[in-house]
């Protein structure tokens, strides 16, 4: 198993982030989503499902653990450090109204990563005073996959954050194959995109052709 070390050097290098979203994956169930994703040569995953049940985000959770394990692949879960330490994930991800990093900290301990949306230079900041692991950096670009979507910070913010770096950040929001080359040559590297790759036709063939735009040879 990798060292928690290895695991966030995948956040500091070209890599592609993704996120589940059944509400927009055109039928499909997220266990096929991320196991199409995990075909493709995808090594972060993140589970966020906002409209199941506990007991539902608990079954998928335990599958998808098994095929990251499997597959070499991170997996973070979003909002719920109660669910990562139950399905052994790697780490959690919260959002500014989430739980206080540092009390999640407490009841996760060192082992595990802990990543926070940041819309700002000052939560950036926060971020890391609280201990956060990594960064998601963004909405860089107008976006509707979550119901409470902020306006986008643009590509400004994410440029402050590459000079400024001192934990790993995750370019988020609104990014497509068609403008993931502005997010690259600002100096991001590891990007995730969300409805650009569920509600893709086919899945693997989209993540194919974004590693191509992003110059990412991936050995399937």
């Amino acid at each position: 198993m990798m060292s928690k070390r290895k695991k966030l050097n995948e956040f500091n290098r070209l890599n592609i982030y993704c996120i589940t979203a059944e509400k927009f994956s055109r039928g499909k169930d997220n266990i096929t989503v991320v196991k199409e994703m995990l075909q493709a040569g995808v090594r972060i995953i993140q589970y966020r499902e906002k409209y199941k049940s506990f007991k539902e985000k608990y079954d998928e959770c335990v599958r998808i653990r098994q095929m990251t394990l499997k597959n070499g692949a991170i997996f973070i879960i979003n909002d719920h450090p109660d669910l990562c330490l139950m399905v052994g994930a790697d780490g959690v991800h919260l959002g500014q109204d989430d739980y206080p990093v540092r009390v999640v900290r407490k009841l996760l301990g060192e082992k595990y990563i802990i990543g926070v949306s940041t819309h700002s230079p000052k939560q950036y900041k926060k971020a890391i005073a609280d201990g956060a692991d990594y960064a998601g950096v963004g909405p860089l670009f107008k976006t509707n996959t979550k119901d409470d979507v902020m306006p986008p910070v643009g590509l400004k913010y994410l440029k402050w954050v590459v000079k400024n770096a001192q934990i790993p950040f995750v370019a988020i929001g609104g990014i497509k194959e068609h403008n993931i080359e502005k997010v690259i040559k600002a100096g991001a590297k590891c990007v995730c995109l969300v409805t650009e790759i569920t509600q893709a036709n086919d899945i693997k063939e989209k993540i194919r052709s974004i590693f191509k735009k992003m110059k990412i040879e991936k050995k399937e």
